[in-house]
């Protein structure tokens, strides 16, 4: 008898490691069907090598100490995106800026979701309330503009990266409230949800493990998409000198810089302009063929 029980047990184990694989596997099948999401993809996995392995091709000291005889030297062999209005190497300085600028942007993408999915799930699984409290809040919040408000902080705060993280989560949370409310509101009235009710799992569980789990998939595409928005929101901050204090490089602030050697020097505001757009449009991208890829209405 034991050995069947065992028996049961370990076919049961394969047909779900089966099942996780095989899902995992159409996940994948269906990304890669879309060029754009697998050029994206190929994209920001370059950026993220260039940017994780920079110390092994140029110095972080190029980025920040002035050269003086090389003032807005054009793109060279020595200096393949020439030399800023101080003296700096520009290729050094996007790359560690770009290190500086997708850092901030990851920890800010992920505080904000866990702050706004924690909020969404307790206002749509509790409702009543609890719902409308949240919700009624987090429109008077919502009130006031991304923009205006992160500049608030910031300018309240003092410009460092840990205000700046406050800042952009406290700026995107708010996309998530949203997003898992209806989530929660839809998939608290299943029947496994009442089963677990049934069966005496406590909220905190039955919101853990059996609700959020299946709003991943539309979690992580939002996820993936305010990376490329907060990647721009960041670069806005410091084009305002909002951001990281100098001589610490951030894109936005290249951008601020080159405005006064925009016609002598144009290649101080191409390259950093180039840099920012690529990154966004490689992380939408791969937000776009993961929007398709879990989305169970374009199974093919």
């Amino acid at each position: 008898m034991e050995n069947t029980t065992n028996t049961a047990a370990a076919v049961d184990n394969s047909e779900f490691s089966f099942k996780r694989a095989s899902q995992a596997k159409e996940i994948w099948r269906r990304f890669r069907k879309s060029k754009g999401a697998l050029i994206g993809l190929i994209l920001l996995l370059i950026i993220v090598g260039v940017l994780l392995f920079a110390p092994l091709f140029i110095s972080y000291d190029a980025a920040i100490e002035s050269d003086f005889a090389n003032v807005l030297a054009k793109p060279s062999k020595e200096h393949i995106f020439g030399m800023d209005g101080y003296g700096h190497d520009i290729f050094a300085r996007i790359i560690y800026g770009g290190r500086t600028s997708l850092t901030i942007a990851l920890i800010a993408t992920v505080t904000s979701c866990l702050f706004g999915s924690a909020l969404g799930a307790i206002a749509g699984y509790f409702g009543g309330w609890v719902d409308s409290l949240i919700m009624r809040s987090l429109d008077i919040f919502m009130s006031v503009p991304d923009i205006l408000f992160t500049m608030a902080v910031v300018v309240a705060l003092g410009a460092n990266a840990v205000n700046l993280i406050i800042a952009l989560t406290l700026a995107y949370f708010s996309n998530y409230v949203r997003l898992v409310r209806s989530q929660v509101l839809t998939l608290s009235e299943q029947d496994y949800v009442e089963a677990a009710r049934a069966g005496g799992s406590g909220n905190a569980r039955i919101i853990l493990k059996h609700i959020i789990p299946n709003a991943i998939g539309v979690i992580i595409v939002n996820v993936t998409l305010n990376v490329a928005k907060i990647i721009i929101y960041e670069s806005t901050l410091s084009f305002l000198n909002l951001g990281m204090p100098p001589p610490q490089p951030e894109w936005g602030m290249m951008l601020s810089e080159a405005r006064e050697f925009m016609r002598p020097a144009p290649h101080l505001l191409i390259f950093p302009a180039a840099a920012i757009v690529l990154c966004a449009c490689s992380v939408n991208l791969v937000g776009d063929g993961l929007r398709d890829a879990l989305d169970p209405h374009l199974k093919s």
